[in-house]
């Protein structure tokens, strides 16, 4: 008997969900933090992509995000230009960029990789803040229209909602069907072992380089999905702090997983506003928290609820022939090893 409902079948339900949620409730405070989950759910996909699936951490992620949103913010608001057309450029420029900036950091390994990014978030920060005849600085960028796609214009709640589900739903699609491709095997052997990677005559550089610019894309599509819904921006929305953000939503839902980045995304937000009353000391209460989190529950919720699975399927198959057995155990040290795709 099966104890975990298959994730099709979740999935299936969530997105049924969400798709009638604007019709069960008019609640614009609920549609808000649906949205906020859904943008910021794009952004952290990509940073699982780069740091989960390839395990190369990245902490310039909202330096990237910062591009798009600006990017985005400037064509609609200063050049007038169509919602696609500048959405389309915001994306294409974060990933020239991403690239850029790929092809030197990625020469680089593990800490220094780490430390290599960081620098580049704040150069990214600082670059939006202190371009003022560009970016109007500190004083933020106003008025960017509303978006409009020929005669359909999204200028109600529950239209940007379906807008940004609709792009939730594509970028969740495009990240399943890379990771359960030969190119997402690819990042996960590298991670894995980036010596027994080239030995087996992998092009390592390539396909990190890849990985980072599809982690960048995303952060630039979120940012000009975020600039676009907020019609408001300011340069923190680059600050290193929401890299940190889009770590812990990660790190709580768990790191190498599909499901995590919304998972975590939405467990931090929601809890977030449940302890709005207490916005001082909301560090307080989630640092100690995460420190359990990854005591406890390294792999995330998700990665522990799949290891959970295995081991019940394991047991239950105690009595199986041994081949199929070491199958199994096989299957177990891939989830020992953050091999994980739930």
């Amino acid at each position: 008997m099966k104890s975990f409902p298959d994730s099709k079948w979740i999935a299936a339900g969530l997105i049924l969900i969400t798709l009638l949620f604007p019709f069960l409730t008019d609640n614009s405070y609920y549609l808000n933090i649906l949205i906020t989950i859904f943008i910021f759910t794009i952004a952290t996909s990509g940073m699982n992509m780069i740091a989960g699936y390839t395990g190369q951490l990245s902490l310039a992620h909202a330096g990237f995000f910062g591009i798009g949103a600006y990017t985005y913010g400037l064509l609609m608001a200063k050049a007038g230009m169509p919602f696609l057309v500048a959405l389309a450029a915001a994306i294409l420029l974060t990933g020239a960029v991403g690239a850029a900036v790929g092809i030197i950091s990625l020469r680089t390994k593990g800490h220094y990789f780490a430390i290599f990014s960081l620098c580049v978030g704040v150069i990214l920060l600082l670059v939006i803040e202190k371009w003022e005849s560009l970016t109007e600085g500190v004083r933020g960028l106003l008025g960017i229209p509303i978006a409009k796609i020929g005669p359909l214009e999204f200028a109600t709640l529950s239209s940007q909602y379906y807008l940004i589900l609709c792009f939730l739903l594509l970028t969740s699609w495009i990240n399943y069907r890379i990771i359960h491709s030969l190119v997402g095997r690819t990042f996960v052997s590298i991670r894995n072992s980036e010596e027994l990677a080239e030995a087996l005559g992998i092009n390592v550089m390539r396909n990190k380089l890849l990985a980072f610019v599809h982690a960048t894309v995303l952060a630039g599509l979120a940012g000009a999905l975020y600039a676009g819904y907020i019609r408001f921006i300011g340069p923190d929305i680059a600050s290193v702090e929401h890299t940190f953000d889009m770590l812990l939503y990660l790190l709580v839902g768990g790191i190498g997983t599909l499901w995590g980045p919304f998972v975590g995304t939405t467990l931090v937000t929601v809890g977030m506003q449940l302890l709005q009353s207490w916005q001082e000391y909301r560090m307080v209460i989630f640092g100690p928290l995460l420190v359990l989190i990854v005591m406890y529950l390294p792999y995330g919720i998700i990665g522990a609820i799949h290891r959970r699975r295995m081991k019940r399927v394991a047991a239950g198959q105690a009595g199986v022939p041994q081949e199929a057995g070491a199958r199994i155990a096989m299957q177990d040290r891939r989830m020992a090893g953050g091999e994980v795709d739930a």
